[in-house]
């Protein structure tokens, strides 16, 4: 990425379901993670169902030619919780602020939503993505799900 690409975030939708799969999937193979469709993954083959028609929110982040370069979640848990999902960035993003911007909107658009705490569970060989967590306050949490996944973090929204 160029400091000319104009960068476009905009809502998913179904449509997206593939390209996002397509990115998400080859993130988690470059860290030696093992997608899963039928499992931890099947949220992003129905973007709609997990995400829009539940009252959260689903991002993808393009160029302007329309390549998909990022993708985040806010998935509803409880009236007063949400997770934070499928926070992927290609290598084209990485290292470029996209991950501290993004969590900062994610956040901030989780609080407008009226939600008092922000859960995510991530793998520690994800280290830019823990360290990034860990600078934004996120706590540890023993609350885990995703078999893939050997850390989960809880972040108070006050």
């Amino acid at each position: 990425m160029d400091e000319k690409s104009e960068i476009v975030i905009r809502p998913a939708s179904n449509a997206d379901c593939e390209r996002v799969q397509t990115l998400v999937f080859g993130v988690l193979r470059e860290y030696g993670l093992a997608p899963d469709l039928s499992g931890t993954d099947r949220d992003i083959a129905d973007i709609e169902a997990h995400y829009i028609r539940r009252g959260g929110v689903f991002e993808i982040i393009e160029d302007e030619n329309g390549e998909l370069l990022g993708t985040v979640g806010l998935y509803p848990m409880t009236k007063e919780t949400v997770e934070l999902r499928k926070m992927y960035f290609s290598k084209k993003l990485r290292g470029k602020g996209f991950g501290k911007k993004t969590l900062q909107r994610m956040i901030e658009t989780a609080r407008e939503m009226g939600f008092k705490k922000i859960y995510l569970e991530t793998a520690t060989v994800l280290k830019e993505a823990v360290a990034l967590y860990e600078k934004f306050g996120f706590e540890p949490s023993d609350e885990k799900h995703t078999p893939r996944c050997d850390a989960a973090y809880f972040l108070d929204l006050k």
